[in-house]
């Protein structure tokens, strides 16, 4: 049996205002839509929600909304910590834990890789410090170095409240090793690759889409959960092709996961949700908003909630 139960994960991204201050009004509201619409897991500070970019002043004003709006609510709120160092990650851990969280998501240092002993002694001084909490390693390349199920197993042995896995990439093989070998741990995939994990075990969903269109993102989910082969490949391929459509329609360039994450939350909760990054990385702009709107209401609308859809 996995450490930590089975879910969706939802991100909250941060709307920043015209000098990069944060809007309290719409961090709340994006919350307490998020959990009106079911979702039970949700965390700030991922990429997508420029853990990578706040500063100490910025991060604390973030976790002191989302703790207020979450305390007391039937949901499991994580806060994300991404840093060059362990000393870095573990003063924002320490402020998030006196804040009152229980939950968060690390990342590995990501100056250089760290090599194996280095790995196990970066979840001892992070999860260890702190053993009344439960953890969630973000597993991606940005790190310089994407783990397995065989090295999750060493720490697993080593690091009883590390709990969870974020990981998105690798496709079947990386999924089936991961439940092979960690299945102590609940991974959380993406749209592309849980449908794939969730046949070899018990797995959950990282959900990119998940404001988007909650009730497709609860369709794909309850596939992978009830092992349903042939909705789960069908669901796969659907969001597949939204995005494939999706993201066709604003203006060429690189961006940053956050900007996919704010226009997502733009298109299907909140419309006055602004579309900035933190420098010196871009967003995309309100007419790039316009055009993937339209093709939603064109060629998606069964996606969208009616809410949506009214405004």
């Amino acid at each position: 049996m996995a450490r930590y139960p089975q879910g969706i994960l939802v991100a909250c991204p941060s709307p920043w205002d015209e000098r990069f201050e944060l809007i309290d009004k719409l961090l709340r509201e994006e919350v307490r839509r998020v959990l009106a619409a079911g979702f039970r897991h949700c965390y700030v500070f991922g990429t997508g929600g420029e853990g990578y970019a706040v500063d100490t002043r910025r991060f604390r004003q973030v976790v002191d909304v989302f703790y207020e709006e979450t305390q007391g609510k039937d949901v499991s709120a994580m806060v994300g910590v991404i840093g060059l160092s362990t000393p870095q990650i573990v003063e924002r851990l320490e402020y998030a834990h006196d804040t009152g969280f229980r939950m968060f998501q690390i990342s590995l240092p990501s100056w250089g890789p760290v090599n194996d002993d280095e790995l196990l002694r970066f979840f001892a001084d992070t999860c260890g410090r702190f053993p009344d909490s439960r953890f969630l390693h973000y597993n991606l390349p940005r790190t310089k170095r994407v783990l397995g199920g065989r090295e999750y197993a060493r720490i697993i042995a080593e690091v009883p409240n590390l709990v969870a896995t974020k990981t998105t990439g690798g496709g079947i093989v990386a999924a089936e090793e991961l439940l092979r070998h960690a299945g102590e741990l609940q991974h959380f995939m993406g749209e592309g690759n849980f449908p794939h994990g969730s046949m070899f075990g018990e797995c959950s969903l990282l959900a990119s889409y998940a404001e988007l269109s909650p009730r497709m993102t609860f369709a794909l989910f309850e596939a992978g959960r009830t092992k349903d082969t042939a909705e789960l490949m069908r669901l796969q391929h659907a969001f597949q092709r939204l995005g494939t459509d999706l993201w066709a329609q604003p203006a060429p360039g690189p961006h940053m996961d956050g900007a996919y994450d704010k226009m997502l939350v733009k298109l299907g909760m909140l419309p006055e949700f602004p579309l900035r990054l933190l420098s010196p990385y871009q967003g995309f702009t309100e007419a790039d908003y316009e055009a993937c709107r339209r093709f939603l209401d064109s060629e998606y609308r069964d996606w969208l909630e009616d809410a949506v859809l009214a405004s």
